[in-house]
């Protein structure tokens, strides 16, 4: 299929038929990637805290410093949710917190130290750009010293959170202190150039334009062209219950359509992830039929998307059911995307059923 620009992105998303589109986005999946499998990792979210500086409009998590709900998790506590993790056979931790004040940045590289020598095969996929970001203002150092030292720390991906809309329009209305679009990308390039790969992101459905978020996608596609350090791109409709945003929703018809677009736009990334954290499991299914190759983790824990009163949960044999149910073949894989064997295991914690 040939590459779109901005232009025909605009006239396909506003005239085509959902099907239509659907078929686009699956040829455009099939040429990525293996036609017969979807893929899903078993992984754990761990907000080490909550505290944050940057009050953003769409998140119900953050809770500002002397706040009496704030929170930094002490390590045991950390600790004994990796070892969860481990009981299940996982891979992945995603840690991410909020932007904490009085943290130094010794306290991130060292938190990744202990956790790669105690935890050797489990990989830390941590620190959106917003927290380097803020790990740079806080430390003094430039962007290239602060992801080099995580680097050395152990650490070797970056989750794609953050990203939002990449246009400063919408950044400086939402999230005014935020980090801006093009330090979101210039942490992402720096950092594949470093030798860390990352996912991409897009919240959709609230103030922003079409031509935004195709400017959003265009954005990704260069730095993709320059650096090939994208595993994948997640994109979910804003879950605004519980904030100062509340009343925008977002339906499946339109989410389906912005997946199967931001498929069809990111020729050059190899993965597409189904967004049924956000969207549950019936739409998660259908959007493997939209361009999604892999159903992303299991998430025995998510604690900022559920702040917004959205609690969509799953556990592996229910994950493996869902993609088999949808005509392919579950396929266990690592953040790196890298598969990995199926090993039944009762589960007992976390997840629910």
């Amino acid at each position: 299929m040939q590459r779109i620009d901005a232009q025909e992105a605009m006239k396909l998303y506003r005239e085509a038929n959902l099907f239509d589109l659907a078929d686009q986005a699956t040829e455009v999946r099939m040429a990525n990637g293996d036609p017969e499998a979807v893929t899903y990792i078993i992984d754990r979210n761990i907000n080490y805290t909550n505290i944050c500086i940057t009050p953003c409009k769409f998140c119900a998590f953050f809770r500002i410093p002397g706040h009496e709900e704030g929170y930094v998790l002490p390590e045991d506590t950390i600790d004994a949710k990796i070892d969860e993790l481990v009981e299940l056979d996982g891979t992945q931790v995603l840690l991410q917190g909020g932007l904490h004040p009085d943290l130094p940045f010794s306290y991130y590289t060292d938190m990744i130290s202990r956790l790669r020598e105690k935890y050797p095969r489990i990989n830390v996929h941590g620190f959106s750009p917003p927290e380097i970001v803020h790990f740079v203002n806080v430390s003094g150092m430039s962007l290239e010293k602060v992801l080099q030292d995580l680097w050395d720390a152990g650490q070797r991906s970056i989750p794609g959170g953050g990203a939002e809309i990449l246009s400063d329009r919408v950044r400086r209305k939402l999230a005014p202190t935020k980090c801006t679009g093009q330090e979101w990308l210039d942490v992402m390039e720096t950092a594949h150039n470093i030798g860390y790969t990352s996912s991409a992101t897009m919240i959709f459905g609230h103030i922003e334009t079409l031509e935004e978020r195709i400017d959003h996608l265009e954005r990704l596609r260069q730095v993709q062209e320059r650096t090939n350090g994208f595993t994948a791109f997640i994109c979910w409709p804003i879950q605004s219950d519980n904030t100062p945003m509340k009343g925008m929703k977002v339906g499946a018809y339109e989410y389906l359509r912005m997946q199967a677009l931001g498929r069809i736009y990111l020729d050059n990334f190899p993965h597409i992830q189904s967004s049924w954290v956000t969207m549950g499991d019936q739409v998660g299914q259908l959007a493997l039929r939209f361009g999604a190759d892999d159903m992303g983790g299991t998430m025995m824990e998510e604690n900022v998307v559920s702040a917004a009163a959205c609690t969509h949960r799953t556990n592996e044999e229910r994950i493996r059911r869902l993609i088999a149910e949808s005509g392919f073949r579950p396929q266990r894989r690592n953040t790196f995307y890298e598969y990995q064997p199926y090993r039944e295991i009762k589960e007992t914690v976390g997840a629910a059923a």
